[in-house]
C-alpha cells in the first residue's frame, strides 16, 4: 500500500491540475496556451518531470480531438477554443519515479467549460454529440470496472472493450488500436491492451484504461483515462 500511496499522490496532483484548467479554458484560448498553463500548474505543484516524451499535457481542441498521435511527434497548435467547442487533455506527471496518468474531455458552451448537468438541458445537435460522447466514455469505464477480472489477459480485455465500443456505435481512434497500458518506471516497458498480449492483469500492478473514441457519424473525439489496480480481486480506481 505504501507504493500505491505514492501513485495516489501523483495522480491527485494531476486531478487538481485538471480542476484548475477547467477555470482557465475559455473561448479564444489556444491549444498551445492550455499546454503551457497545464505544465506551469504541474510545476507549481512540484512536478518537474513529464514521463510521456517530456510532454506534461497532451491537448487537442475542436476537430483536432480526433487526432491520435505519438508524443514523439506531438506539437500543440494555435487552434483556438471556439464559443461552443470541445477540448481533450491528457496529463503525464512524474514524481520520484512514480507516474500519474489522467485524461478528461471538457465541453465549452457559450465560451466556458460546462458541467454535464448543463449539457443535459441543451437541445442543439452539436451539444448532444458532446453530451453523448462524455456519457459513452463514462459507460465504457463502468463496463470496464464491472467486467474486467484479474485472470483476464490484456488481449481479452482489448477484444471485449473494443466490442463494447462498437456496440455503442463508436470507433476506437487510437493510432495503435490499444486502450491503455501498464504503469511502469520506464515508458518503453509499457504493455498494452492490444491483440496478442497474453499477459494477465494479475501479473501487473497498475494499468490505465483510456479509450479514445468518436461516434461513427460524429466530428469530435473523446478521452477519459484513469489508473486502475486490483486489491483482493476487486478493481479500484487510483
Amino acid at each position: 500500500m505504501e507504493i500505491i500511496s505514492q501513485y495516489i499522490y501523483v495522480q491527485s496532483i494531476a486531478k487538481a491540475t485538471m480542476d484548475e484548467l477547467k477555470e482557465f479554458i475559455k473561448e479564444g484560448i489556444s491549444e498551445r496556451e492550455i499546454v503551457i498553463k497545464a505544465e506551469g500548474i504541474l510545476r507549481d505543484k512540484g512536478i518537474n518531470i513529464f514521463w510521456y516524451h517530456g510532454i506534461g499535457a497532451f491537448v487537442h481542441v475542436g476537430i483536432r480531438t480526433t487526432i491520435s498521435e505519438s508524443g514523439k511527434s506531438y506539437k500543440p497548435s494555435d487552434k483556438l477554443v471556439g464559443k461552443n467547442d470541445i477540448v481533450t487533455i491528457d496529463l503525464s506527471p512524474e514524481l520520484n519515479t512514480y507516474w500519474g496518468d489522467y485524461a478528461r474531455t471538457y465541453v465549452v458552451i457559450d465560451g466556458n467549460v460546462v458541467e454535464e448537468d448543463v449539457l443535459l438541458n441543451s437541445k442543439t445537435e452539436f451539444d448532444m454529440e458532446f453530451l453523448n460522447g462524455i456519457k459513452t466514455e463514462k459507460k465504457l469505464h463502468t463496463q470496464f470496472k464491472h467486467n474486467i477480472k484479474p485472470d483476464m489477459t490484456f488481449e481479452e480485455v482489448y477484444l471485449y472493450m473494443n466490442e463494447v465500443i462498437q456496440q455503442y456505435e463508436y470507433i476506437n481512434l487510437d493510432f495503435a488500436g490499444n486502450l491503455g497500458h501498464t504503469i511502469e518506471f520506464n515508458k518503453d516497458s509499457r504493455r498494452y491492451f492490444e491483440s496478442e498480449n497474453k499477459t494477465k492483469l494479475s501479473e501487473v500492478s497498475l494499468f490505465t484504461f483510456e479509450p479514445h473514441i468518436k461516434h461513427r457519424n460524429g466530428e469530435y473525439g473523446f478521452k477519459r483515462e484513469d489508473i486502475y489496480y486490483f486489491r483482493n480481486g476487486e478493481l479500484f480506481v487510483l
